[in-house]
Formats: C-alpha cells, sequence, structure tokens
C-alpha cells in the first residue's frame, strides 16, 4: 500500500500511532512519486488537496483500516462546519487546514 489521502484524523483499527502536522510543502515532498489512495469523501477537499500537492485526488467513500506501518496524510480543517454541510473551496481556505502525517507504528 502506498500513502492514503484522508479528510480527517480518525483511528481505524486499534494499535499504537504516531502523528505529527506538516507543512504544505513537506506533505508534497511526502506524495511525490508514492501511490497515493484517496479516502477522501468531499469534493472541494480533494480539489484542494489536488491543487497543494499535485497528484490526482479523487473522491472516494471507500473506508479504509490502517495497518501497521502503513502511512496516511491527514488534511485537517482548524474549525467544524456545520453538520451536513458540504464547504465550498473557498470555505475551506477561509476555515484553514493543517497536513497530519500518521503512521500506525503497531
Amino acid at each position: 500500500m502506498g500513502i492514503a489521502l484522508l479528510n480527517t484524523s480518525i483511528v481505524t483499527e486499534d494499535g499504537v500511532y504516531s502523528m505529527r502536522t506538516v507543512t504544505a510543502d513537506e506533505a508534497e515532498v511526502i506524495v511525490v512519486g508514492e501511490d497515493v489512495v484517496s479516502y477522501v469523501g468531499h469534493p472541494a477537499t480533494a480539489q484542494v488537496m489536488h491543487t497543494l500537492l499535485g497528484v490526482d485526488v479523487p473522491v472516494s467513500r471507500n473506508l479504509y483500516a490502517q495497518q501497521p506501518g502503513e502511512t496516511a496524510l491527514v488534511f485537517k480543517l482548524n474549525g467544524r462546519p456545520e453538520p451536513g454541510r458540504e464547504l465550498s473551496r473557498e470555505e475551506l481556505e477561509e476555515i484553514g487546514f493543517t497536513f497530519k502525517v500518521l503512521y500506525r507504528i503497531s
């Protein structure tokens, strides 16, 4: 498995994890030349991630179960939108976001 792209920092399986914040530039370097699999379920988030990372980020509602040794790159909003609301790209940028690297150790 390559690197999973997520639009939330969620622990999907029991285990020991490490998570750290990275800049958008660092996130771009992390995905260069890697197989990436998108689990991003929101079109505007997928569009922003595509623009920032320079990789294809298709919208996918598939479930992800992170296994030991796997890395996920997380797009984490700095705020919470109204329940059930799909945000536009402009609204995502207004709220702000960070990237996180989520690594499952065991």
